[in-house]
C-alpha cells in the first residue's frame, strides 16, 4: 500500500474554552461592580436636596396666586353630565396682583363665554384638558396683557 493509506487520520484539536471563561469571569465582575456602585450610591445616587458648597440655592420667585371665582355652567341635554363646575387661579407676578384683581370680571367673563362654546365631546374628553387649559391661559392673557399672568392653576373641573 501506499504511504498516505498507512497513515492513520488524526483527530480534530478541540478548541479551548479559556476565552469563554475569561469572559464569564469578567461579566460577572462588572456586572458585580456594577451593582456595588449603583447600590452604595457612587453612580445614579438620588439627590439629597443639598445645594454644592459655594452655590446659593435660588429663592421662589415672586408670585401671588388669585383665586377665580367658581364658574358653573349647565350643559345641553345631550350630555350624559348636567353641569360643569369650574374653578381656578391664576398664577401672576407679585407687582401684577392689583391690576389683575381689577379686571377678574372680565377674566370670569372669558371663561364663561369659551366654556359655553366648547363642544361636549372636548369636555368629557380627559385627554382634552390640557388644550383647554391652553386656550383658556391664552384668552386671559389677551385681556390682562402678555405678562401679567404667568400661569392657569386648575383646582376643579367637575362633570356631574
Amino acid at each position: 500500500m501506499t504511504q498516505a493509506d498507512t497513515k492513520t487520520e488524526e483527530p480534530p484539536k478541540k478548541k479551548s474554552k479559556l476565552p469563554l471563561l475569561i469572559g464569564l469571569i469578567g461579566a460577572l465582575a462588572l456586572g458585580g461592580g456594577g451593582f456595588y456602585a449603583t447600590y452604595s450610591g457612587l453612580i445614579l445616587a438620588a439627590s439629597d436636596g443639598h445645594a454644592p458648597t459655594g452655590a446659593g440655592a435660588k429663592g421662589l420667585p415672586d408670585i401671588a396666586f388669585i383665586p377665580v371665582d367658581p364658574i358653573t355652567i349647565s350643559l345641553g341635554p345631550q350630555s350624559r353630565a348636567k353641569h360643569l363646575r369650574f374653578a381656578s387661579q391664576l398664577e401672576v407676578e407679585s407687582p401684577h396682583v392689583a391690576e389683575v384683581r381689577l379686571l377678574l370680571p372680565r377674566i370670569s367673563d372669558v371663561l364663561n363665554s369659551y366654556l359655553r362654546a366648547v363642544e361636549l365631546v372636548q369636555l368629557e374628553d380627559p385627554a382634552a384638558l390640557m388644550r383647554l387649559k391652553a386656550q383658556m391661559l391664552r384668552r386671559i392673557q389677551i385681556v390682562t396683557g402678555q405678562d401679567r399672568v404667568r400661569d392657569l392653576l386648575i383646582s376643579e373641573f367637575v362633570l356631574n
